[in-house]
């Protein structure tokens, strides 16, 4: 009897964490350069002496979609898109780098180049983004800062660090919603480029994530059955051991 306890409770669980999943992706389907989180499921043995027959049906997080959100154009000079599979570079508010593929940029009060979190942009040196008072900021293909003030020449600030993952340096997103290499802070890809005047939207499909919301909703009302199932089934055996009793 403790057998179909035992898949059922994991099979909710993990039905209910999916939910989770494709519930947060939906709530994103409108954000700036998102990435769609993906869950798979997998199941895992109980072990133990005579526990053999019993398997837990786990959730199991294989990363975000990596694939390219739908380009909008907003001909703002400070909205910028990475190209392929190039990220922004930021600092995170603990201090350490990190990375996004949100590039709606602003100045803030200091004169510095931050996102629209207020997380200062690094440059291929690892050092934020200073633009001079009044001046105006454009961006170059390749990352290069240019600020503009009234009367003067255009004056190169920086090049904002751009980096491009590969197989052995993977992102994993942190629960600030920005990603972070296993093996440290990535090095900056001078072949990285971008778009200025336009934004790269949430690579959620939002008719995909609805569908497989309501799969795994059916997925857990037929796993809360199953319980009903096993609750009846252990009272009509009790029954009948009384009355053989």
């Amino acid at each position: 009897m403790d057998r179909i306890i035992y898949t059922t409770m994991t099979g909710a669980n993990a039905a209910a964490q999916r939910q989770a999943v494709l519930s947060n992706n939906l709530a994103n389907v409108s954000t700036t350069g998102f990435r769609a989180e993906l869950s798979t499921f997998r199941s895992v043995p109980l072990e133990g002496q005579g526990s053999s027959t019993r398997v837990f049906g786990l959730d199991a997080t294989s990363g975000h979609l990596d694939q390219p959100g739908p380009a909008i154009t907003t001909g703002k000079s400070t909205d910028l898109m990475a190209r392929g599979n190039g990220w922004f570079s930021v600092q995170g508010l603990d201090g350490l780098e990190a990375y996004t593929r949100n590039g709606a940029l602003e100045v803030n009060a200091e004169g510095q180049l931050v996102t629209a979190n207020g997380l200062p942009v690094l440059t291929d040196g690892g050092a934020p983004v200073d633009v001079p008072q009044n001046a105006r900021v454009s961006f170059g293909s390749d990352g290069t800062v240019v600020a503009t003030l009234d009367g003067q020449d255009p004056l190169n600030i920086g090049r904002l660090k751009m980096v491009t993952p590969n197989m052995e340096q993977t992102l994993q997103r942190g629960d600030d919603g920005l990603f972070r290499s296993a093996q440290g802070d990535l090095p900056a890809d001078a072949n990285a480029t971008m778009v200025a005047g336009a934004l790269e939207g949430s690579n959620v499909n939002a008719v995909e994530a609805m569908v497989g919301m309501i799969a795994a909703s059916r997925q857990f009302e037929q796993q809360m059955k199953l319980l009903t199932t096993a609750e009846t089934n252990d009272k009509t055996a009790s029954q009948l051991l009384s009355m053989n009793g």
